[in-house]
This record gives C-alpha cells, sequence and structure tokens, in this order.
C-alpha cells in the first residue's frame, strides 16, 4: 500500500466513477483501475462495488476511506510542518469561486499567494454555489465562496460579507432609481436556473411579497445574462461585482432595490477534513482582500 493508491482509492470512493476521478487525476482510467485492483489484492478484500452506473463502497471500502482521508491528511500536515521548519507554508489548496468574483478576484489573490506562500500551489475553479457544495463534499475543493449557504453536518460556513443585489438593465440616458419588488415584477427578468441561490433568493422575497417574478430567460453563465441585458432583452439580478466583469459596462444601469437585498457570501469548508495551515492562510488572505468591501 502507498500514498498514490490511497489517494486514487479516496479521489474514485469520494466521485463515485472511475471515469470522473481518472478527469480530476489526470491518470488514464486503466492505470486507476490497476491501481485500485492491487490495492484490494493487497488487503484481501473488495474495497468498491463497480456497476454500470459507478462504484458504491463495501464496508471494508467505508473503513479504509475513513484511515485514508486521516493519513492523507496528515501526509500534508507533515509537509506543512517541515515547511515551517525553512519558514514556508506547502501543499496544494482548491478554491472555487463564484463567477461573479472569479474575474475580479482571481488575479489579486494570485499574486498575493504567489508573493506569501512561493511553496504552496493553488488551483481555482468557477462554479455555482450549489456544485461548489457538492464539491467540497466530495473533496475536489478545499475552499470555496458561496452564497447563501446554511451550514449542514457537512459543510461549515463562515460570512465573509453581505453584498446588495441591483437590478441591472440596459442603459437609457436617464438616472438611476429604486426598483421595488412590484416593479421588478413586471420586467422580463433574465435568471440563473434553480437552484441558483440569487435565483433562490429573490423568488422567496417575492413570495413573501405575494408577488411572482415574470421570467423571460434562464441562463446560467453571467457573463451572457450581461450581455443580454445590454442587448435590451431583459433585465438581471446581481451584485456590483458581477456587473463590473461585463465586456461592455457602459451599456449596463444598476438600479438599487427598495427595500434593499442582499445576497450573503460566506467561506465554506468541508467539516469532514480540518483545513490545513496552508488552507487556513489562504483563508485569510480572502478575507484581506474580499472581506473589507462588503456592503451591508
Amino acid at each position: 500500500m502507498d500514498l498514490k493508491q490511497l489517494e486514487y482509492f479516496v479521489r474514485v470512493a469520494e466521485l463515485g466513477s472511475f471515469t470522473r476521478a481518472s478527469i480530476v487525476l489526470d491518470v488514464a482510467q486503466p492505470a486507476l483501475s490497476r491501481q485500485i485492483r492491487s490495492l484490494e489484492v493487497e488487503l484481501r478484500q473488495n474495497l468498491l462495488i463497480r456497476n454500470g452506473r459507478g462504484v458504491t463502497l463495501t464496508e471494508a471500502g467505508k473503513v479504509l476511506l475513513e484511515h485514508s482521508r486521516g493519513i492523507l491528511h496528515q501526509v500534508e500536515r507533515a509537509k506543512e510542518e517541515l515547511g515551517r521548519v525553512r519558514n514556508a507554508l506547502a501543499g496544494r489548496v482548491a478554491l472555487g469561486l463564484p463567477p461573479s468574483l472569479s474575474r475580479v478576484l482571481t488575479l489579486p489573490l494570485t499574486r498575493v499567494f504567489r508573493e506569501r506562500m512561493p511553496d504552496a500551489a493553488l488551483c481555482i475553479r468557477e462554479g455555482l454555489s450549489t456544485t461548489m457544495l457538492e464539491s467540497l463534499q466530495s473533496g475536489r475543493l478545499d475552499i470555496a465562496l458561496v452564497h447563501n449557504a446554511a451550514p449542514t453536518p457537512d459543510i461549515e460556513t463562515q460570512p465573509l460579507m453581505d453584498e446588495e443585489l441591483f437590478v441591472v438593465t440596459r442603459d437609457q440616458g436617464a438616472l438611476t432609481h429604486p426598483h421595488t419588488l412590484a416593479e421588478l415584477a413586471g420586467l422580463p427578468l433574465i435568471i440563473p436556473s434553480r437552484p441558483n441561490a440569487i435565483r433562490m433568493l429573490v423568488e422567496t422575497e417575492m413570495a413573501r411579497a405575494g408577488l411572482r417574478p415574470r421570467i423571460e430567460l434562464e441562463i446560467d453563465a453571467v457573463s451572457a445574462i450581461l450581455d443580454l441585458v445590454a442587448e435590451g432583452a431583459g433585465v438581471a439580478v446581481l451584485g456590483r461585482q458581477a456587473i463590473h466583469t461585463s465586456n461592455r459596462p457602459l451599456l449596463l444601469q444598476a438600479h438599487p432595490l427598495s427595500p434593499a437585498l442582499y445576497s450573503q457570501l460566506s467561506i465554506a469548508v468541508s467539516a469532514q477534513r480540518p483545513a490545513t495551515l496552508t488552507q487556513q492562510a489562504v483563508i485569510g488572505l480572502i478575507r484581506e482582500l474580499v472581506g473589507g468591501s462588503g456592503e451591508g
């Protein structure tokens, strides 16, 4: 048994598929299967039940998964402790960012990360909150910035900032003015599909007021939503950071909602895997770069 075999086994078990694990690990699927089979032969127990839809864990597999996570975590901690001897943080951190923040945060975060943690590696992935929460549970992400996420037994959340939401329209040259929920209900809305966090927030607040949104288009890409708004196809509800990512910001106008509506941005981590020192340092960098820029 070696660490590579344990890492492969954990990824296959968490993702429930040799195919998905081979993509995440960047390892050919036949080679991945051979490593897992060698592990089963050495331990003289079947660890995975293979079926047409993927794999599930046997009882032996569940026991090994728990131990393997602990072993791999301790190895990362050992590397970090050795790094601290030479005053360095080491290890790899996988960070998930929402599209509204990815474009504005990736460059400054990467720059500071390289300056302060040259012996560590940072992997940034963009995704919607629900997808990133699933990735935290499966181990594909170590940290994620998510909107309006409630803590669960598997996920711990730390509030980062409250982001005010705006009604984004095509710029008509007039002054911006607050929009009530009743006014928003009468406008053609371009919004992500459920269970997008902002979509759920808007629908919940409207329902409380006895209103229903007029959904014109369901689009999951923020950049595409902003392009459609700029073309006059409808309006959107987004935070100011998202608006700043538009390729044509001069064609857009942001109107505050009255009363104001806020989306809470939180730092989410797995409750099953304690954060390493490097991961804690990355969380500190995020708070440094983002925490002071929120509204509300």
